[in-house]
């Protein structure tokens, strides 16, 4: 098991795919967030969910809710709300909508962070993916100010801060489901099993 605390986000406003994806049904799951959650519990001992109200979810999980004074759907909020929430220098951040992102993976970012930079994060040949690497506490007062500008570009932050990417080939498992065709293409994947489900 996994030590380092790992955090769903699944507070976004879903405004792409037309309706709230954290809420579709997903590989024999009610939800696409338990279906994340149920998985990752396998991999990390401690697996939170960050949104930003947990009363959309009907079954038993670790929440970290966003600050009920912000209006915002970006992941700024939730960032801050899970520094302050956990005390741990460091937490994994995976999208609610990546479910493909394999324990290969996980490791291999978890194994490539070290004391000195603020992020370790996945990229691959379509570029960047913000929300799926380590992030380090070093950049709690640089999210405190994003959020106090009004600024939520994830990409922005890591460009301009000490962050060490990780170069990964297989496009297929970072899928990201941001749009309905997106969604039917995974269920395709799951149903076909292109993807060997028991590395997930």
């Amino acid at each position: 098991m996994l030590d380092i605390p790992c955090i769903i986000f699944a507070g976004g406003k879903s405004s792409r795919m037309g309706e709230d994806k954290s809420l579709l049904p997903f590989g024999g799951f009610k939800t696409l967030t338990e279906f994340q959650y149920s998985r990752l519990c396998k991999i990390f001992t401690n697996v939170y969910i960050s949104c930003k109200s947990s009363d959309k979810f009907d079954f038993d999980a670790k929440f970290i809710q966003d600050d009920k004074n912000s209006s915002t759907f970006a992941p700024t909020t939730g960032f801050i709300a899970v520094f302050k929430a956990l005390k741990t220098e460091s937490f994994f951040a995976l999208s609610v909508d990546s479910p493909f992102i394999d324990k290969s993976i996980l490791t291999s970012l978890i194994n490539a962070s070290y004391d000195g930079v603020d992020a370790t994060i996945a990229r691959t040949a379509q570029g960047i993916e913000p929300l799926c690497g380590v992030y380090n506490r070093s950049l709690l007062k640089s999210f405190e100010l994003m959020q106090k500008t009004d600024t939520h570009k994830l990409g922005f932050l890591l460009k301009n801060s000490n962050t060490r990417y990780l170069d990964f080939t297989n496009e297929t498992l970072f899928l990201n489901l941001n749009y309905p065709h997106e969604y039917q293409q995974a269920l395709k994947i799951l149903k076909t099993k292109t993807i060997n489900s028991t590395s997930l």
